[in-house]
């Protein structure tokens, strides 16, 4: 079931093409006997608020996928066999291309919903009929959905890696040492700069391993290994409050599977000899 991204808009959804229909951080799933399903346009159409409108995001397997932005405010929506599930929990349940596609609708509904004015002069903008873009039809202005990049590093030492807790996490919950760019700063800066601000030690050796959209709300995570090389922890008491070294058979609450940092751990976890 390959999802492919579309680079220029669509009119208008299809009956048997599918949705993601987004609340917040919630999705409109189909859940029959305990599945998780897309739901269909001809599916949603009925329970939509007026004035709701689709975008096109991509195709996924053979159905045509569209992104709708259902206020929290508005009526309650009920229908058998469908519920709202939290969208971190569907990254670590769908298929790795359904991940993706739920990635690209959530990063283009931000992108749409803060792009509605240009940023130069603020006249409002009309979407581009030929590219996924938005225009402004006074100055001229060109703008493209963004992301913002950020890094994000197992740092090991000797048998032991470090973890974090961010002030921000639910309690006991520690993660990997993570960040955004700074302008002008590369990706392995970045993780030499962070690791320093947030934990108080020095790394080197950084190495890339692996990336992933995270849609919360337009990130692309960067993930790197690094060795330490020197200093105490000392965390920030801003973002972290509390890191430690952590050995294999003693470590806390991690994050979930679907994420990368998740699969940066399980990558250390494996390379035990």
């Amino acid at each position: 079931m390959p999802f492919h991204y579309a680079s220029a808009p669509r009119a208008a959804p299809g009956p048997e093409d599918n949705v993601f229909a987004l609340q917040e951080a919630k999705v409109w799933m189909g859940v029959p006997a305990g599945a998780k399903t897309l739901p269909l346009w001809s599916e949603v159409k009925a329970l939509l608020p007026p004035g709701a409108s689709p975008h096109h995001v991509g195709k996924l397997g053979e159905r045509e996928l569209w992104a709708l932005e259902i206020p929290k405010d508005g009526p309650e929506w009920r229908a058998q066999d469908f519920e709202w599930m939290e969208s971190r929990a569907l990254m670590g349940l769908l298929p790795a291309e359904a991940v993706q596609a739920l990635c690209s609708a959530r990063q283009l509904l931000f992108w749409e919903g803060r792009s509605r004015f240009c940023g130069h002069c603020g006249s409002r903008t009309v979407d581009s009929e030929t590219e996924r873009a938005r225009k402004c039809p006074d100055c001229g202005l060109v703008a493209y959905p963004s992301q913002a990049p950020a890094v994000i590093v197992s740092v090991v030492q000797g048998e032991r890696l470090l973890l974090a807790h961010n002030k921000n996490f639910r309690p006991g919950l520690y993660s990997l040492v993570a960040g955004f760019v700074d302008p002008g700063e590369s990706l392995e800066q970045c993780v030499v700069r962070e690791v320093a601000e947030e934990t108080g030690i020095r790394v080197d050796e950084v190495r890339y391993l692996a990336s992933q959209p995270w849609p919360f709300p337009n990130s692309l995570m960067v993930g790197f290994t690094a060795q330490h090389t020197g200093g105490e922890i000392k965390v920030d008491g801003i973002e972290i409050e509390h890191a430690a070294w952590f050995s294999r058979d003693a470590l806390p609450d991690i994050p979930s599977h679907g994420t990368i940092a998740r699969r940066l751990i399980d990558t250390w976890l494996a390379s035990e000899d």
